[in-house]
């Protein structure tokens, strides 16, 4: 870890300032730098870390200086590129950041679902619905899988009445869609069994050593079939936003070569 924080952190410093404890080259490193290192050890590991984290400092000064004066053009070249590509990114960072709208809207997101809709198959079931889970002997389990079987409001009431009493797991998902790997991991299915026993039933129960597990089953999407519209639209607005980028980000470069044309700032050499 003080190898990593020695090589991480900006610990090189031209300027002399009072508290400096080494210097390297025209580098200092200052007391300031390792008091967080050694909070809370002992003496004798305070003395050890501080050790080895001056070592490994001045170890990377030493061969970064040995480094810069034998390395060719091209590193330098490189290290230029990679520069000018840091400042640039963020500053198209920032661009996008105070003038690139963030908001997809409902109709480009709905146009984009119809068109690409063979982009958005279901690799594996999703549902939504209701899940139960009680100790094995519960009271009245029987009678709160038929209740399940038709959760209107009237019905909701009952069920959560039933699961605040009883239940050792519940969940309430009827709005939003779970896939089968979600429910797989709550659930003791056998391998493949949420897809058989989705295909078969709309309501499934299954049994361990210690519990009843009953998932009411209210929507369904197989795998292989279209995602719903809902489900889809995160990743929809993310390859949306992501061309948005890409479109404002070029017409920003085309505006400023263009500009730059005008006033003589890009011309030919001849």
């Amino acid at each position: 870890m003080i190898m990593m924080c020695a090589a991480g952190c900006s610990y090189f410093q031209h300027k002399y300032q009072s508290g400096a404890v080494v210097e390297v080259n025209g580098n200092y490193l200052y007391e300031q730098d390792l008091q967080h290192l050694t909070a809370g050890l002992s003496s004798e590991d305070s003395a050890r870390v501080r050790e080895q984290f001056i070592r490994q400092w001045a170890g990377d000064i030493l061969l970064y200086d040995e480094a810069k004066d034998r390395t060719d053009k091209h590193i330098e070249a490189l290290v230029e590129d990679y520069r000018r590509s840091l400042y640039v990114h963020a500053y198209e960072e920032k661009l996008i950041s105070r003038r690139m709208p963030k908001m997809v809207e409902d109709t480009l997101i709905e146009q984009f679902y119809e068109t690409h809709k063979d982009r958005f198959i279901l690799p594996t079931s999703i549902v939504r619905g209701i899940l139960l889970v009680v100790p094995n002997g519960a009271p009245d389990i029987k009678k709160i899988e038929k209740v399940l079987a038709t959760p209107d409001e009237t019905r909701l009431e009952e069920i959560e009445k039933f699961a605040y009493k009883y239940a050792t797991g519940y969940e309430l998902f009827m709005d939003q869609w779970k896939s089968a790997n979600q429910l797989t991991m709550r659930m003791p299915f056998e391998k493949n069994g949420f897809e058989r026993e989705l295909r078969a039933h709309s309501q499934i129960v299954l049994e361990d050593s210690l519990s009843t597990y009953i998932l009411q089953v209210t929507d369904k999407r197989l795998s292989g079939d279209y995602m719903p519209l809902d489900y889809a639209r995160s990743e929809i607005e993310k390859v949306l936003l992501n061309q948005r980028r890409h479109d404002f980000l070029q017409a920003e470069r085309d505006r400023r070569y263009d500009e730059a044309v005008k006033e003589g700032k890009v011309k030919e050499v001849k």
